[in-house]
């Protein structure tokens, strides 16, 4: 009898733990799905509705009159025109100056139209003026962006490209403030619908971003990365590095040549950086470990996702075991199969100016209603992280500065700034005569720091192409 009693407690004893199993299962389910919602709603939702596939936005597009795009000092970037009729009609009244950072938004979306899409279409007027609206049926004015795109940078960065193609990005980087973007070949926003068929078939990939979406050969720009491998091997010290240069290197059957054939003589570690020369730094790329080159370039985001909300290209760049000494001579002085993008390459100057930290690219400041009384959503400054410690962006601004006091990018030096940066000489076909003009660096002075990246497509040398560029762009920023 007590065997059977105690037979039955053990069975009602294993029913209830099963039936509290599966009340736990069933909590710990609920309390996921509670948390995804919580997530959903705080992070997903927006990046969800915001999404040109969704249908919920032609909903938002018949209620709300889309809203306004800001420069920082509030100076209209685009608007939409409610005609007589009906009609809406969307205006850029810098034309094609914004044309690839601001976007536009028929024919699908771009830019800032794009990534601020979901908050151009939705409306915070007051309560009273929505409730009006709703009652007679009209649409409501959607709330304005206020961006980070400063409108003197922009253009004196526009004019000085003039009618070359290429890109200029300019940023802070103690904030990734972008301050500017240009890319050219441009186009006119408003005539994206009368000229669409144009346009999208063009050779020229008008409508690419070149600035984040151009994958170049960077040339001597991307000597700064060799220069940090091997000052990483030598504990950041140049190790009595000498160096004498003929105007070019030898490698079997191979030839490596400086720009233009120049003999720089005698040279140390810095002088070869600060004077671009190809011999020094193919010699280099010889002796650096390839396994220490390809841990830190994917340190430095080759490869590598980007913190960036623009649609972006990954650059490129691989040392493999296989490679020969030419090959590996080549990758040192940027050419060979290594692409980079112009974002990339001014977020690597942003973080070697701000001590090693790189600041996340930053183009929304705040959101603001309508009549701008209100603000609806600040975007704060965030710190993406360390890319190299400080002790190497260090020595690197040091090297960066022998450029301009001594090296290639001379016609930067001014009284109102101190600049510092890399020029570069892009081949970029089995024509050697043709190159790409690179600079990339920043300047220090009364204000923030402003780093600039240039690329001139098929113009020539960087000092003398894209240098000048930048040179407009801190001469506008620093009077």
């Amino acid at each position: 009898m007590k065997k059977a009693k105690g037979q039955k407690k053990k069975r009602k004893s294993k029913v209830n733990r099963e039936y509290r199993n599966v009340m736990l299962l069933f909590t710990g389910l609920f309390a996921l799905m509670v948390g995804y919602l919580i997530y959903f709603q705080a992070v997903k939702s927006r990046e969800t509705i915001n999404n040109s596939y969704n249908a919920r936005l032609e909903t938002f597009e018949e209620q709300t009159i889309r809203g306004s795009i800001l420069a920082r000092d509030g100076q209209v970037l685009a608007y939409t025109q409610a005609e007589e009729d009906g009609s809406e009609r969307r205006v850029y009244p810098f034309g094609a100056a914004f044309a690839h950072v601001v976007g536009y938004s028929q024919y699908g979306k771009t830019g800032i139209e794009e990534l601020g899409n979901f908050q151009l279409l939705t409306s915070n007027a007051f309560f009273t003026e929505r409730l009006i609206n709703e009652l007679k049926g009209q649409k409501n004015r959607g709330d304005s962006l206020v961006t980070t795109l400063d409108v003197d940078l922009q253009m004196a960065a526009y004019e000085a490209l003039g009618n070359h193609r290429g890109a200029v990005i300019v940023m802070e980087a103690s904030t990734g403030n972008v301050r500017a973007l240009v890319s050219k070949p441009d186009f006119n926003p408003e005539e994206i619908v009368s000229k669409w068929s144009l346009l999208s078939s063009s050779s020229d990939g008008v409508l690419m971003n070149r600035a984040t979406q151009g994958l170049y050969p960077p040339g001597s720009v991307f000597k700064t990365v060799t220069l940090l491998q091997y000052l990483r091997e030598h504990r950041l010290m140049a190790d009595g590095y000498q160096y004498h240069c003929e105007g070019k290197i030898t490698e079997g059957d191979f030839s490596i040549r400086c720009y233009r054939g120049s003999q720089h003589g005698d040279l140390d570690l810095k002088e070869a950086y600060a004077k671009s020369c190809n011999g020094a730094f193919a010699d280099l790329g010889r002796t650096l470990d390839a396994e220490g080159f390809r841990s830190l370039a994917k340190e430095l985001l080759f490869d590598s996702e980007l913190p960036l909300n623009l649609p972006y290209s990954k650059s490129l760049f691989q040392v493999k075991e296989e490679d020969t000494e030419a090959i590996r001579m080549m990758k040192a002085i940027g050419q060979a199969d290594t692409l980079v993008t112009p974002v990339h390459m001014a977020m690597l100057m942003s973080a070697v100016a701000n001590d090693g930290v790189l600041m996340t690219p930053r183009l929304l400041d705040r959101t603001e209603n309508y009549m701008g009384d209100v603000v609806v959503e600040r975007y704060p400054i965030e710190e993406y992280g360390p890319l190299i410690s400080m002790d190497e962006a260090t020595v690197l601004q040091d090297y960066m500065r022998a450029v301009v006091v001594e090296g290639t990018a001379s016609k930067l030096q001014s009284e109102q700034y101190t600049a510092a940066g890399k020029t570069g000489t892009a081949e970029y076909s089995s024509d050697k005569s043709k190159s790409h003009a690179w600079f990339a660096g920043y300047a220090e002075g009364e204000k923030e720091t402003l780093v600039v990246c240039v690329i001139v497509e098929g113009a020539g040398s960087g000092s003398e192409y894209a240098v000048p560029v930048a040179k407009k762009i801190w001469d506008t920023y620093y009077p």
